[in-house]
C-alpha cells in the first residue's frame, strides 16, 4: 500500500538549538536552495521568522544552511566558529560574498500567504519562497511537503486506524513494521536517538552559566540536581530537572533532539530518562517500544494538526510532546494499546489552548519551565491511563482536531511572534 508516513527519523531529527521551525528548518531550506544557485544570494524572512529570529537565531541557521552545513553532522562548536568567521569576512567559505547583516532581511511588515514561517531566498534572478511548518519541517512554495515515501504494512492516519491495526498486536509493533518496511537498523536508529538524549541530559546538568541573549537567564538545572534526594523529592521532581537540563543545553544552541520540536525537546528525553532510572524492570527494548510508540501518536498529530508553535501556539510544541512521552510510557510499562492512546489523549486534553509567548523572542521564558511541567503532565497522564481499563470518553483524535481548531482561532499575537502575552508584560531587563 501507498502512504507516505512520519517515522523516528523524521520525529526524533538530531539537530542543534534553540529552534526546530526557526533554527533548524531555515538551515535546511537555505541549504537547498543554495545547493542549486551560485552567487550571492538574499534572503527575507517573514511572519514569527521575522518577529523572533534574531532571539532563535535564524540568522544564524540560514547562514550556516548557505554555506553548506547541515544541523545534523555540525558540532555546536564549529557553528559558533563558522558563524563568527563568515560575520567577520563577510563571505562564505567558497568565497561568495555574503553579508549576514546586508543580505538578511527580518519583514515584520510584509504578511505573506501560507503558513506563518516563511523566507524568500533570491539570487539573480530566481526565486523561491520556501516555509519551515514545524519540527524542521520544511516546504517549498507550490509543492507538497517532501517526506521519504515508502510502502507501510500499516498505513494508519488517524489514532482510531492505528488501535483498529494495532489489534492482536501493539502500537509500538505497528510502528517498528512500518519502520521494518523502511530498511535500516531500527534498533540501532532507537540507540542513535535515545543516546543523543541521555547525552544532552547529561551535559545539561553538569554545566553553569548564563544563556545567551538579553534575558541573561541563568543555567539552574545543575544546582537543581544537585539539590535532589531520594525519598525526599519526587520523581516528578527529577523528571522537571531533566527536562529543564535539556531545554537549557537547546537555548544555548547545544545538540537535541526535536521531539517533536526543540521548544519541546526536553520532555520526551525527560520521561524517557524516568523511565530508565525510576522505573523497575526498564530495558532497552522498553526504551525502543517507548519511541515507538511515541512514533505512532506523534505521526498521526502531524498528519492531522501541527507541532509549529507559529501555527497553532505552543499546545501544538510542549503538549504534542507531552503526548508522545505519555504514550511512550505506558507502552514501555506494558499498558494495553487502549491505554496507550487514552494517555496521548489526556496529555493533549490539558494543554489545549496554551499558547507561544517567548520573552525576548528567545526559548527560554516560560519554554524551559514549560517543558518541565510537560514532562510531568504525561507522566500523569500515563498513570491515570494506566490506572483505567482504556475506557474513555474523548478520542485522540477528537483532541487533536479540537487543537488544530484552537490554533486557527488563536490570535497570531500568541504564535511565537513575541507580540502578546508574556512576551509584552515581562521586561527584558
Amino acid at each position: 500500500m501507498s502512504h507516505i508516513p512520519v517515522g523516528l527519523a523524521e520525529l526524533f531529527k538530531i539537530g542543534l538549538g534553540p529552534s526546530s521551525s526557526h533554527t533548524m528548518g531555515p538551515m535546511k531550506a537555505a541549504g537547498d536552495f543554495a545547493g542549486r544557485h551560485l552567487g550571492t544570494i538574499q534572503v527575507t524572512l517573514y511572519g514569527s521568522l521575522a518577529w523572533t529570529g534574531r532571539g532563535h537565531s535564524t540568522d544564524k541557521a540560514v547562514t550556516l544552511g548557505l554555506a553548506g552545513y547541515r544541523a545534523d553532522e555540525m558540532d555546536p562548536d564549529q557553528a559558533e566558529q563558522v558563524w563568527g568567521e563568515i560575520c567577520g569576512s563577510k563571505r562564505l567559505p567558497d568565497g561568495t560574498a555574503f553579508d549576514p547583516a546586508r543580505d538578511i532581511v527580518f519583514d515584520q511588515l510584509t504578511a505573506m500567504p501560507g503558513p506563518a514561517n516563511s523566507m524568500r531566498f533570491t539570487c539573480g534572478l530566481e526565486s523561491e519562497v520556501w516555509y519551515s511548518v514545524g519540527g524542521g519541517f520544511v516546504v517549498r512554495a507550490g509543492e507538497e511537503e517532501v517526506v521519504e515515501e515508502w510502502a507501510v504494512p500499516f498505513p494508519y492516519g488517524s489514532g482510531a486506524e492505528l488501535l483498529k491495526m494495532a489489534a492482536g498486536s501493539s502500537v509500538a509493533e505497528v510502528a517498528r513494521a512500518n519502520e521494518e518496511a523502511r530498511g535500516g537498523d531500527v534498533a540501532a536508529l532507537v540507540a542513535k536517538i535515545s543516546g543523543v538524549m541521555f547525552d544532552c541530559i547529561a551535559r545539561g546538568l553538569s554545566r553553569e552559566g548564563v544563556l545567551p541573549g538579553s534575558l541573561r537567564v541563568k543555567r539552574r538545572a545543575k544546582d537543581l540536581y544537585a539539590g535532589l534526594r531520594p525519598g525526599r523529592h519526587s520523581v516528578n521532581d527529577y523528571a522537571a530537572v531533566y527536562a529543564i537540563a535539556v531545554n537549557e543545553e537547546n537555548a544555548a544552541g547545544g545538540r537535541v533532539v526535536t521531539a517533536p520540536t526543540n521548544g519541546a525537546a526536553g520532555v520526551v528525553p525527560a520521561v524517557l530518562r524516568y523511565y530508565r532510572e525510576h522505573c523497575g524492570g526498564a530495558t532497552d527494548g522498553g526504551i525502543e517500544t517507548f519511541l515507538l510508540a511515541a512514533t505512532a501518536v506523534g505521526a498521526i498529530i502531524k498528519r492531522n494538526a501541527s507541532f509549529a508553535g507559529a501555527d497553532v501556539g505552543c499546545q501544538g510544541e510542549v503538549g504534542s510532546a507531552a503526548a508522545m512521552a505519555a504514550a511512550g510510557l505506558t507502552a514501555a510499562l506494558g499498558g494495553t494499546n487502549e491505554q496507550v492512546e487514552n494517555a496521548a489523549e489526556i496529555a493533549i486534553e490539558h494543554h489545549l489552548g496554551m499558547t507561544c509567548d517567548p520573552v525576548g523572542g528567545l526559548v527560554q521564558i516560560p519554554c524551559i519551565e514549560r517543558n518541565a511541567f510537560g514532562a510531568v503532565k504525561a507522566m500523569q497522564a500515563s498513570s491515570l491511563a494506566l490506572l483505567g481499563d482504556g475506557t474513555h470518553r474523548v478520542s485522540l483524535d477528537q483532541v487533536i482536531e479540537t487543537m488544530r481548531q484552537t490554533g486557527a482561532d488563536m490570535g497570531s499575537k500568541y504564535k511565537e511572534t513575541s507580540r502578546g502575552g508574556l512576551a509584552v508584560n515581562v521586561p527584558e531587563c
